[in-house]
């Protein structure tokens, strides 16, 4: 168990960039724009996008990109965007959060919390 957060640690580059730029296609372009304005600067392109069209996926799919991009587990893939995401929070502001996450489906509050239009404490491992 103890070599479970090296890993996490060594993987922590391929899974910020995998949840980042997984999470970006699934929102507008614009939000993503609006996002990447509080991120910074070597993480704003990883959020920006051109297109204003988000990518229809689901929560299952979005764990199936992020181990295919990183090599790592479910486990992994789910605790390491859950990291991100959670720093993510910190970072931007909590209406620009809260806008982000609310153009994600809501099986994805497992991993983010309900976004600024629901006002419920996060239950955390879910």
């Amino acid at each position: 168990m103890a070599a479970r957060p090296t890993v996490l640690h060594e993987r922590a580059e391929p899974i910020t960039r995998a949840t980042l730029e997984s999470v970006a296609r699934r929102v507008t372009g614009g939000q993503a724009r609006d996002l990447a304005s509080q991120l910074p600067e070597e993480l704003r392109g990883l959020v920006s996008r051109p297109t204003e069209d988000p990518d229809r996926f689901g929560f299952s799919e979005f764990l199936e990109r992020m181990q295919s991009q990183t090599g790592v587990d479910h486990q992994m893939a789910t605790d390491g965007a859950r990291a991100v995401l959670d720093t993510l929070r910190e970072a931007a502001s909590a209406k620009e959060y809260g806008d982000f996450v609310d153009q994600l489906p809501q099986e994805f509050w497992r991993l983010t919390g309900p976004g600024s239009g629901q006002l419920q404490p996060r239950r955390i491992g879910t």
